[in-house]
């Protein structure tokens, strides 16, 4: 096994992993490490090195991705073979090759999706699966309740009363495998005539899915509260889908006064109701957690989408709806006969990592955890403060960036591109044309990025971007 002798410089302001990664690629290339040798672990390096495990192992993970290297289950990391391994070449190379089809290489990538895999809690994990299925528990593998497991909907009822104010009974809640699927269910149960308005911009997943079930869907502008409900009753909707705690793109978090115009809006008319997703309201940063709509709700006229796919991992695939008792008396009568799309096992699992504490830990960990690199962000972010207006920073996982001087969207995307860094444009989040408010905005997710990153990352794009 090689002793590493990396030449890392603290004051660089190359990141830690990737001088780590540049030095262990060169020698592979070089074949001063053959293929087939073995490297030192992560904890390994990390010791001798006298850096963070966490560091080692982003620098293993790129390394792993781009083939340079491979992991052997219970042996270790070993040198890979690079016969027929394709490059990826930096930045500047790639300009030097012809024009064609082939994908950028992003050094930084601000996306606002996935989480941070190096905390996902899978000794837990593995511990309540292997308890779950030591016993030959063959209950298991019949089919069971449609709605859900029912000590599992018991353990979303208590830990939505108790976080987000929901007031509901597990026998209102369905689970399903993904939000697509609970709106596919919901649109059985509402009829798809209902005309549906949905805040612009916003997120186009729901959009595709319901314009794909034939409802008729609405763009409405909003105001520095939300949707406009003065709007939303000029629209003709039978039915608003809005994000009240944290509007997604904007970061907008709906004030009380509206929230309340909102509901009075669905009690006015009979077959009005308020969609309620609820997507990512556990990660909040200053000030305590918004109530949910749906607490709020007198008239019984909100129904309340959740995910567990944000707060825990995208795989895991586990959504929830609380439907209003008349909605639920319609679904029993006419469509209770469809099954639960998630396993029993899966339901199991989650279920007990909600009733024994473990997702309550986890969510305090990472909530933590991604605290740091939004202070990260914004400290970062403090440079472009004379060129860019920075909104959405008080949830979520992204913000946006507005540029002062009215650049447009595309130019700030190639510009941050010439510089290897990747951002992301509003306008694609837009259902009708992009409002003008907006035509000079990108969003800078964080999530998967360490905090070194971000600051080299920012550090590029004041180089992009500022004159």
């Amino acid at each position: 096994m090689y002793e590493l002798a990396i030449p890392i410089k603290e004051d660089s302001r190359i990141p830690l992993y990737e001088q780590i990664y540049e030095y262990i690629k060169r020698e592979i290339k070089e074949k001063r490490i053959p293929a087939g040798d073995r490297l030192p672990s992560t904890r390994a390096l990390a010791s001798q090195l006298g850096i963070s495990r966490s560091t080692a192992q982003l620098a293993y993970e790129q390394l792993l991705s781009e083939g340079y290297m491979e992991s052997r289950p219970c042996k270790g990391y070993y040198a890979a073979s690079l016969e027929g391994l394709v490059e990826l070449l930096p930045v500047t190379e790639q300009r030097q090759k012809p024009a064609g089809n082939k994908e950028k290489h992003y050094r930084y990538d601000f996306s606002y999706r996935g989480i941070d895999w190096d905390k996902f809690p899978f000794g837990i994990w593995r511990k309540l699966n292997r308890e779950i299925l030591v016993n030959d528990n063959k209950d298991l593998f019949a089919t069971g309740d449609p709605k859900g497991e029912e000590e599992f909907r018991r353990a979303i009822s208590s830990y939505l009363h108790a976080a987000r104010g929901v007031n509901c009974l597990s026998e209102q809640i369905l689970v399903g495998a993904g939000s697509e699927y609970l709106l596919m269910l919901l649109s059985r149960i509402l009829g798809s005539d209902k005309c549906v308005a949905m805040e612009n911009p916003t997120y186009r997943q729901a959009f595709k899915v319901l314009c794909s079930l034939g409802h008729p869907v609405v763009p409405v502008e909003m105001d520095k509260s939300g949707l406009s409900v003065d709007r939303l009753e000029k629209s003709g909707a039978d039915i608003a889908y809005v994000m009240p705690s944290h509007q997604y793109p904007t970061g907008i978090v709906m004030p009380i006064k509206r929230r309340m115009e909102l509901l009075a809006w669905a009690a006015a008319r009979e077959g009005r109701y308020v969609i309620e997703d609820d997507y990512d309201s556990e990660f909040r940063y200053r000030g305590k957690p918004i109530p949910s709509l749906q607490g709020s709700d007198p008239s019984d006229h909100v129904i309340y989408i959740g995910t567990f796919s944000r707060s825990i991992a995208p795989a895991i695939r586990i959504s929830y709806m609380v439907l209003p008792k008349n909605l639920l008396n319609i679904y029993e009568r006419d469509f209770g006969f469809f099954s639960s799309t998630v396993s029993r096992i899966d339901q199991k699992l989650l279920g007990r990592f909600l009733a024994e504490g473990g997702f309550e830990r986890h969510l305090n960990r990472m909530r933590s955890i991604y605290k740091n690199k939004h202070d990260a962000l914004l400290e970062a972010l403090e440079a472009l403060e004379d060129e860019f207006w920075i909104s959405g920073e008080h949830a979520g996982v992204h913000v946006l960036l507005r540029s002062k001087r009215g650049v447009p969207e595309s130019q700030l995307i190639a510009s941050a591109a010439e510089r290897g860094v990747k951002v992301y444009g509003l306008s694609d989040l837009f259902i009708g044309e992009p409002l003008g408010a907006y035509a000079s905005t990108v969003m800078l997710g964080y999530v998967n990025l360490q905090s070194e990153q971000i600051y080299a990352g920012v550090e590029e794009l004041k180089k992009a971007w500022c004159r």
